[in-house]
């Protein structure tokens, strides 16, 4: 091989090696991946569950902050639109005015109540801003699924629709919020293995996803957030140049 031929060569396999990994196929168990410029990862899988499960916006607020492994407080609006639909936003109080800004929403929840008779709902969760990237199905709630008093209420015959007024998280009651998630973690060290901050992604669960997937019942599947797809991780192949 001519010195030309070897440089050439050379260079070639350097390029390769830095492009990023392109997967051959996805592997069933690669349910998280990183990326890049992003807030401290969020499992929405919990999300999900911990919205089906809560008992109240303050019970789910907390859940939430349990959740997420950054250092902002998650607060929480919900709001009853109708009888049947309900709208859930979590967000940033960067500004500390105790409202939503469009800047700085995480995640929103659409519930709706498709049978009061046969007591089914589905509801969809939504990223927004760093998490955009991120939309479910539509989880369907069945008859004799166990959930939480804030989902179970709206199926009872008499429901008047609690916030018409939308409640949204005190910017004091953040501050209550951050102390109960400290002693949280602190008693799950095992959950947060290292601290993490806004603007890296935490270890590795960064979840990637999209709004593909089938409708599925919460009580049909013991893997709730449905079967999202990722890349396999790339290998870098040595390439052995020889005369």
């Amino acid at each position: 091989m001519t010195l030309r031929s070897f440089t050439v060569a050379f260079s070639l396999a350097l390029a390769f090696a830095g492009l990023p990994a392109c997967g051959s196929g996805s592997s069933g168990n690669e349910r998280w991946v990183t990326t890049k410029n992003t807030n401290a990862d969020i499992d929405w899988d919990a999300v999900s569950e911990a919205y089906k499960k809560a008992e109240g916006p303050e019970d789910f607020e907390r859940r939430v902050n349990e959740i997420y492994t950054g250092d902002e407080v998650i607060s929480v609006s919900v709001q009853d639109k109708d009888d049947r639909s309900q709208l859930v936003v979590g967000f940033f109080d960067t500004n500390k005015n105790g409202q939503v800004e469009e800047d700085e929403k995480v995640f929103e929840i659409n519930r709706e109540i498709t049978s009061v008779e046969d007591q089914s709902a589905r509801y969809q969760v939504q990223g927004y801003n760093h998490y955009a990237h991120y939309r479910s199905p539509f989880w369907d709630v069945a008859s004799g699924v166990i959930v939480g008093s804030m989902i179970s209420r709206a199926f009872m015959p008499t429901y008047t629709p609690m916030y018409t007024t939308a409640y949204v998280t005190s910017p004091a009651r953040t501050s209550a919020l951050a102390t109960q998630r400290n002693s949280y973690r602190a008693k799950n060290p095992s959950k947060f293995p290292k601290s993490s901050r806004s603007g890296s992604s935490y270890g590795s669960k960064g979840r990637s996803s999209f709004s593909g997937g089938s409708r599925s019942s919460f009580g049909g599947s013991s893997r709730s957030g449905g079967g999202f797809g990722v890349l396999a991780k790339g290998r870098i192949k040595i390439v052995r140049l020889t005369s």
